[in-house]
């Protein structure tokens, strides 16, 4: 295995998808338990926290989404979502309300652990942004040691994926990055859906951008990707 094992909990209403999961978990050296509805999952989760979730949508008593909301209020722990396939407006859905991976079904369990290895190492600080000190762009100032983010010195909440990605923009302004390279760069993915990136771009033009519909800060590379922009002409 790639990395230290780990707690994982797996919330599955199927005992045959559920088991199959554990089994290729197990044998790579993780600890499973198996939940089969997403109340006891989210109950569970808040009192004795894993150190990662994988998570399915449809659940009895309580949906994936809403225990990933719910989780996410509480806790930041790793969860990895199952999701139909092809439907797209759940894997977004999904990143938006917090997961950090998911694997659509049917899928290979061998796959879900390759994920699951990724999901921990970035979750263990293997990608988070290395060094410290104080990024700055007109208004905008990130501290990278303190991991603050102030817009005209009132803070902007990010999550730890909006952080790192615009901490990776920002010192790399004016280059064209596309999708599976930021993916890998900035979250030491080498596989995953550019719906990921597109996401959290999105997200954090909410945030920073005077005008999100018309971004001057992370502006889009039309047939490429992204580029930073300083606003200060730095």
């Amino acid at each position: 295995m790639n990395g230290a094992a780990a707690r994982i909990l797996v919330v599955e209403d199927d005992p045959t998808v559920a088991e199959v999961v554990a089994k290729y978990l197990e044998r790579d050296g993780h600890t499973v338990d198996c939940v089969g509805d997403g109340a006891e999952a989210l109950r569970r989760a808040v009192a004795d926290p894993p150190d990662l979730l994988v998570l399915d949508l449809m659940l009895p008593k309580m949906d994936g989404l809403t225990v990933c909301r719910k989780l996410r209020e509480r806790r930041p722990i790793p969860v990895i979502m199952l999701t139909a396939l092809g439907d797209e407006m759940d894997r977004v859905v999904g990143l938006e309300t917090g997961a950090d991976d998911y694997v659509t079904k049917p899928f290979s369990p061998r796959e879900l652990a390759l994920r699951v290895r990724s999901v921990l190492r970035r979750a263990r600080g293997a990608t988070v942004p290395a060094g410290t000190g104080v990024l700055s762009d007109g208004d905008l100032r990130v501290d990278v040691g303190a991991h603050e983010v102030r817009l005209a010195g009132r803070p902007v909440t990010l999550t730890a994926r909006e952080f790192d990605l615009l901490v990776y923009l920002m010192r790399n302004p004016r280059q064209a990055f596309g999708r599976a390279a930021l993916l890998d760069q900035v979250w030491g993915w080498s596989f995953g859906d550019s719906s990921t990136v597109t996401v959290h771009v999105r997200r954090l033009r909410e945030k920073i951008e005077p005008d999100p519909t018309a971004p001057r800060r992370i502006v889009t590379v039309w047939g490429v990707g992204y580029r930073y922009e300083p606003m200060d002409g730095g």
